[in-house]
């Protein structure tokens, strides 16, 4: 071998061990990554708590009763920002709740500033925790830039509401609106073939005309109206204002706004619905006056680092031998299958409520339901579950959320109590079918749809043919098939008769409060109302409560970490990449009717879902 070949080949090693180096180096760091981060999944960074301090308070995006599992590969090359994110409402209830009692707080400092909505129910279940929290005469300090209507509707529970001089509180009443599409598909020759139960049941109006109904216009009237009721008089009540104040403002917003020169700040103070105007500034150094500070910082500890010390309290109390009631929380559309959180599973839930109930330490389940329905064959798979564990005397007790109604609805007639709150939404007791067919549409572009089969309905569902009259006749019966079965299910859980549950049903939403009056439910009260129960028909008194949920692996988890706080990201054909949150979620309203088509993926083709639920 020649001098030169040696040469070459150690250098050739040479760099060869540098690159196996280089390689060693890379997968040390992603190990050395990996384990900090895993570590991260159960160590929580516990902040100090101040020997006396606020609890600052500061919900950010929508309220939720589950978040949104979002793909953490998407999310960190998302634009996202925090305004999307989400706050679990069981999070703020059960902080309040704790630091009723806890010595260390002094205050409550509640900033609204990021928080986005998420239902009128969901405010209701933070005004009772927050109603609590007042009963301790510990005060609440509420601070804003802007106002939006549910977020000055929990700052109205604060005894001192603080607005920026350039701030705006929008009040505006709630409205209910949504596109029709009939015109715009028979320009496009796309035929929609309808087929439902309930005279109430609108999810299908959409395709059908270019306005509402009459029944759903009355019925989605008396809604709103209702809920509108319950806001109204809550925060006059809070504000000490005298009754139908709210009403006269908004509805006279332009003259009161032309009277004060256009200064909402200046008229939100008139009126009484705030009680100091400043800067940040000035409110910064207003609550060094009033809280308790060191070196000029005011003394709190946010939320998160709050039930931080709340979970190692309950780790340091040895509680992991006592009894157990498993909360199961069903959020979202139902869909079959398998499904992130954020929505519901048909064979995600099943799959929980199997393990719980095989799980001796259980003894009673809260199912949390937060949904508008969805597939109907998803929502008997998980009626059948929930069935399952009530064989083997496991007690279960439906808490409604914001909206429990069609499919939701049908999820609850499986249970040993119903409770709500006085503003869900449920009912919908309702069934429809929709179906899309392009057959004129191809034809219009030149292309046709023939062939030969062995029966007269063989390729009944092909969307490239029309659709036969037999077919419809099959569709419409399996609806009318479905919708008997709902009756008899509701009839059977409430103790009547399918006619009398007919009467209030075919597609009619109702408010708790209503529903309660109805019989449709046992009870009103939130989701720490709902656990109390189910431990009283379990027969214990000394338990733990566990929020059961599909587990993620090792490398979901790591990713979820990585990726940072999970949040709702608002997906609207595309279009989240540019458009401000805002306008993301008007554009979002608008082709709803047709997300719907795109999501409900029943194998029937049957779908228990209402429309008007998500307000």
């Amino acid at each position: 071998m020649s001098e030169k070949t040696g040469l070459i080949r150690k250098v050739f090693r040479f760099l060869g061990n540098i690159i196996s180096a280089i390689r060693s180096l890379i997968s040390l760091i992603f190990v050395l990554f990996f384990i900090v981060i895993v570590a991260g999944l159960f160590v929580d960074d516990i902040q100090p708590m101040p020997e006396r301090g606020a609890l600052y308070l500061a919900p950010s995006g929508l309220l939720v009763d589950q978040r949104s599992y979002i793909d953490p590969v998407s999310e960190i090359f998302s634009r996202s920002n925090s305004r999307d994110s989400e706050t679990l409402v069981r999070d703020i209830v059960a902080s309040l709740d704790h630091a009723q009692y806890d010595e260390r707080i002094t205050h409550v400092l509640l900033d609204t500033n990021d928080m986005a909505g998420g239902g009128v129910a969901k405010l209701e279940e933070i005004s009772g925790a927050l109603q609590r929290f007042k009963q301790s005469g510990k005060p609440i300090i509420a601070i804003g830039d802007n106002f939006s209507q549910s977020q000055y509707f929990l700052a109205a529970h604060a005894d001192e509401i603080i607005m920026n001089p350039l701030g705006s509180i929008m009040l505006t009443g709630f409205g209910s609106y949504s596109s029709f599409y009939k015109e715009a598909l028979d320009k496009l020759k796309i035929n929609i073939h309808i087929f439902r139960v309930g005279k109430y049941k609108s999810a299908v109006e959409p395709y059908m005309g270019n306005g509402m109904s009459p029944e759903a216009r009355a019925d989605r009237r008396e809604l709103i109206g209702s809920l509108w009721q319950f806001y109204t008089s809550r925060v006059e009540q809070l504000r000490g204002l005298p009754t139908g104040a709210l009403n006269d403002l908004v509805n006279n917003m332009h003259t009161n706004l032309v009277a004060e020169n256009g200064d909402v700040a200046a008229l939100a103070l008139k009126q009484g619905l705030i009680d100091r105007v400043a800067t940040r500034r000035e409110t910064s150094a207003y609550l060094q006056q009033i809280l308790p500070h060191t070196n000029g910082d005011v003394d709190s500890v946010p939320m998160a680092a709050y039930l931080n010390h709340m979970k190692l309290a309950a780790l340091n109390a040895s509680n992991q031998r006592k009894p157990e009631i498993a909360v199961v929380v069903a959020s979202g559309t139902i869909l079959d299958g398998n499904q992130p959180e954020g929505t519901v599973g048909g064979d995600t839930l099943a799959d929980i409520f199997s393990t719980i109930e095989d799980d001796e330490q259980v003894k009673a389940v809260v199912v949390r339901v937060d949904s508008p329905g969805g597939s109907a064959f998803a929502s008997d798979v998980i009626r059948d579950a929930i069935a399952a564990l009530r064989k083997k005397n496991i007690p279960v007790v439906i808490s409604m959320g914001s909206y429990a109604a069609s499919g939701g609805y049908w999820i609850a007639t499986e249970s040993d109590r119903i409770m709500a709150l006085s503003t869900t939404i449920t009912g919908s007791i309702g069934v429809f079918g929709v179906i899309p067919t392009f057959e004129e549409s191809l034809n219009a572009l030149g292309i046709y749809s023939d062939g030969v089969g062995t029966t007269s309905i063989a390729g009944m569902l092909q969307l490239d043919r029309p659709m036969t009259e037999q077919t419809e006749m099959i569709l419409q019966s399996g609806v009318e098939h479905v919708y008997a079965r709902f009756l008899a299910l509701v009839a059977n859980a409430r103790e009547t008769t399918p006619n009398a549950i007919h009467e209030i049903a075919q597609g009619r939403v109702w408010t708790g409060e209503k529903a309660l009056e109805l019989g449709l439910i046992d009870e009103l009260g939130d989701l720490q109302d709902a656990i109390a129960s189910a431990a009283t028909l379990a027969g214990i008194s000394d338990y733990k409560v566990n929020y059961r949920r599909k587990p993620l692996s090792v490398v979901e988890q790591v990713m979820m970490e990585i990726s940072g706080n999970v949040h709702a990201a608002v997906s609207v054909m595309g279009l989240h990449s540019w458009l401000p949150v805002s306008l993301q979620r008007q554009v979002e309203s608008v082709i709803k009717p047709l997300q719907i088509l795109d999501t409900l993926t029943d194998p029937n083709h049957i779908y228990l879902y209402c429309d008007s639920c998500p307000l």
